[in-house]
């Protein structure tokens, strides 16, 4: 078990990229893969999550091969050799997409409609975690789909591993219960291999990289696809994973005298919620240089918190409703945050939260706490009072890489010395977190 040991500081600075984005990149894989020909990919995130998702689709038949382009950015290029819609081939033994809930319920809707069988699991956390979301669409598709099952409240639930007998699958329009861009993914690329059109329509808008990048193979518009069509290879830049960014730029906002620029940053409206939420916090950051390539927004992010600005604090604000969906991978940092901003944030509507790789709600409830922060932990979210001085402690991460993450950014504020257990996982999301960390602390 590795551990990360992060000490108070005053400030960060430098200029820094991120690496790529994590939903892009698995996204990119199975779009590269179905598409003729070559797909380039410039900033391919090589994280363990995106690379057991590469490993799955070599399982498939499909032939990749990457190269490291900046050792320094983690900045990584791959090359997809697709060959075609119908190009993929039974696998050799079980599909194992170790911690990556992505990439097993967008995987499942691409099975879902082959002319072969397979199965398809992952670690202990991934088979905790509810599959039926994607089973029940599938289904109604046509998809013959088996998994470990129970009852949840009266309900049938299923969970990994799940043997998926490809067959013939037909294009349905389905309304979305919850905001969910995994759900909305699995049945668009299901609807890539079934006969018709395929729709989904949601209530509250999710991120929208499956639908961005349908469009720019020109397989699709918004969340709409017709079947049995194939497609051509195409070159993708991906942009830094703002989630990744929003770890630095928070550090950056609650210490003393912090000056970080952000290069590259993805600004995908779907997932800006964590800028708009600091913004309502009445923190101060700019967003320059904005422009769009491969179909994806980015930009920079610049934060400048000089002497006579040290005294700005944030403000505690009521986070619910229609933004929750576009925080939804923040919302463990935006709690370190609200640790030090005047009153009160209550956080609602989260409920999503409690199945990720951990009940993300009860983590970071319990590990702040640990350091000392006032927080009552609620069934779908938060209430957090601040501002709090926090203080070193020993935390654990519940082998969850957000949590790891927001931990040690805390520890930058907390008197003492905070040890973090735990933290291999952090290489699921942000290879070189730690070592970036320590850059910018210099």
């Amino acid at each position: 078990m590795t551990h990360l040991v992060v000490k108070p500081a005053d400030k960060i600075t430098g200029e820094i990229h991120v690496p790529g984005d994590k939903s892009i990149s698995h996204r990119v894989i199975m779009l590269g893969a179905l598409a003729k020909g070559e797909t380039v990919v410039k900033g391919f995130l090589p994280s363990g999550d995106c690379l057991a998702t590469v490993e799955c689709f070599r399982k498939l038949g499909i032939e990749m091969e990457s190269r490291m382009l900046n050792v320094e950015r983690r900045a990584q290029e791959l090359i997809i050799r697709g060959k075609g819609r119908r190009g993929l081939s039974q696998p050799k033994g079980i599909l194992n997409v170790g911690n990556s809930g992505t990439t097993i319920r967008l995987m499942t809707g691409i099975l879902a409609g082959q002319d072969f069988s397979s199965e398809i699991t992952g670690d202990s956390s991934i088979q905790k975690r509810p599959m039926m979301r994607i089973v029940k669409p599938l289904r109604e598709m046509g998809a013959n789909i088996e998994g470990q099952g129970s009852r949840v409240k009266g309900q049938e639930e299923v969970y990994a591993p799940l043997l998926i007998r490809g067959q013939k699958i037909k294009g349905i329009t389905y309304d979305l219960p919850v905001a969910s861009a995994q759900v909305k993914s699995a049945i668009m690329l299901a609807g890539l291999f079934a006969v018709g059109t395929t729709q989904v329509i949601e209530k509250n808008k999710s991120r929208d990289h499956t639908e961005r990048m349908f469009e720019y193979f020109g397989i699709g518009t918004g969340c709409e696809v017709s079947g049995m069509r194939e497609f051509e290879a195409r070159e993708i830049n991906v942009p830094g994973d703002l989630s990744s960014a929003a770890f630095f730029l928070v550090a950056a906002l609650i210490t003393y005298s912090s000056q970080l620029t952000i290069h590259n940053v993805g600004l995908n409206p779907t997932r800006t919620g964590i800028i708009d939420v600091l913004h309502r916090m009445g923190a101060e950051f700019e967003v320059r240089d904005e422009q769009i390539i491969s179909g994806e927004p980015r930009g920079t992010i610049f934060v400048s918190r000089t002497f006579e600005h040290s005294n700005i604090r944030l403000k505690g604000i009521k986070i619910d409703g229609e933004i929750v969906p576009r925080i939804i991978d923040e919302f463990p940092i935006i709690a370190v945050a609200a640790t030090q901003a005047e009153g009160i944030t209550e956080i609602r509507g989260a409920r999503e939260l409690r199945i990720k790789e951990s009940d993300r709600i009860a983590t970071i409830s319990s590990e702040l706490r640990k350091m000392g922060a006032k927080i009552q932990e609620l069934d779908d979210g938060m209430i957090i009072e601040g501002p709090t001085k926090l203080k070193g402690a020993k935390v654990k991460s519940y082998g969850d890489h957000r949590i790891a993450m927001s931990l040690a950014i805390a520890g930058l504020i907390a008197d003492g010395e905070t040890i973090i257990d735990d933290t291999a996982c952090i290489e699921t999301s942000f290879p070189g977190f730690e070592k970036l960390l320590h850059e910018t602390l210099v």
